[in-house]
């Protein structure tokens, strides 16, 4: 971490505080076995918070060693932040992991190194994850590291109530950053990709015309994740949204895939990029045109929200 407490030889090494993991899922067989065991070594209390999977996913993650509960889903913030609420969970830190993420050895280590010896004014750790897309890690085009607040202190935390772009907020203390690696593997092909990403082009969308018309309120903290997913937030609400809509995704793509080096990711880069720099961008702003469509002829938020709900069969 870029705090590295210095222990005195003369002092015993303090034992590793009590951690517990919490993982959503649905229909996760292919990964849920593998996120278990890249925890193992750390955790005192897996969770899994499952949606009701038609497959493996609750027998292979209960045979891997996980406490299992089922609840309804509506999104994962709601989802995640259930876990938080009814999950049981007493261990003095939290950790956020997705189903098709690991933490890789060394993080692993370095959190069993340096966590029990973290001053009590930090109170959340970021991770840089990186993106594993069809065998090869992505390291151009802003996406290594992604720096997410993904380890917090119990009490200090919780997950922004949002439609999609979630993030951990924090109160009390300081943040420090992990060295160690984390990795984000989907072992699903592209029609999976597509699919999800179509899935959360409707959510983005959902919450740009929010920001516009104030339909459902705003979850605004003093303290959001790391730096980089503050600066972020801020450059896509203030500038990027308030751009012509379909501008935004070509000036986003040549940044991501030129400016910011892209385009040496090789093959599988370029279809990442176009996919998620180009084409999800473009959707998110056609479906912005199609909602908004849908809304003209409402005249009060709450028309607004009841036309959305049919449009997008979200439980807004």
């Amino acid at each position: 971490m870029n705090y590295s407490p210095k222990l005195s030889a003369r002092h015993a090494v303090p034992t590793m505080p009590t951690l517990s993991v919490i993982i959503l899922t649905f229909n996760e067989e292919r990964h849920i076995e593998r996120a278990i065991a890249s925890v193992r070594s750390i955790a005192s209390d897996i969770l899994v918070v499952d949606s009701f999977s038609t497959d493996q996913t609750i027998e292979l993650a209960r045979n891997a060693g996980a406490r299992v509960l089922q609840n309804r889903f509506v999104n994962q913030a709601k989802q995640f932040q259930w876990a938080l609420d009814h999950g049981d969970v007493r261990s003095a830190w939290i950790l956020r992991l997705d189903a098709d993420e690991v933490i890789e050895p060394d993080l692993a280590e370095e959190l069993m190194r340096d966590l029990p010896s973290l001053p009590e004014d930090v109170v959340a750790v970021n991770f840089k994850r990186k993106h594993i897309f069809m065998g090869r890690w992505i390291r151009h085009g802003g996406r290594y590291p992604l720096v997410l607040l993904r380890l917090w202190r119990k009490g200090h935390g919780r997950v922004e109530d949002r439609w999609m772009d979630e993030h951990i907020v924090t109160w009390g203390g300081r943040t420090v950053t992990a060295r160690g690696g984390f990795a984000d593997i989907c072992l699903h092909d592209l029609s999976f990709f597509t699919a999800k990403h179509n899935s959360y082009a409707t959510r983005e969308a959902v919450e740009i015309l929010n920001a516009r018309y104030g339909l459902f309120g705003q979850d605004r903290e003093r303290i959001l994740g790391s730096a980089q997913a503050r600066a972020k937030r801020f450059i896509k609400t203030n500038i990027y949204n308030r751009m012509p809509l379909f501008a935004g995704p070509a000036l986003f793509f040549f940044y991501r895939y030129i400016i910011k080096l892209g385009f040496l990711d090789g093959r599988e880069g370029l279809i990442y990029h176009f996919l998620q720099g180009y084409w999800y961008r473009f959707l998110v702003a056609a479906k912005v045109v199609e909602l908004e469509q849908g809304l003209k002829q409402c005249g009060a938020n709450a028309d607004r929200l009841d036309r959305l709900r049919q449009l997008t069969d979200l439980k807004l």
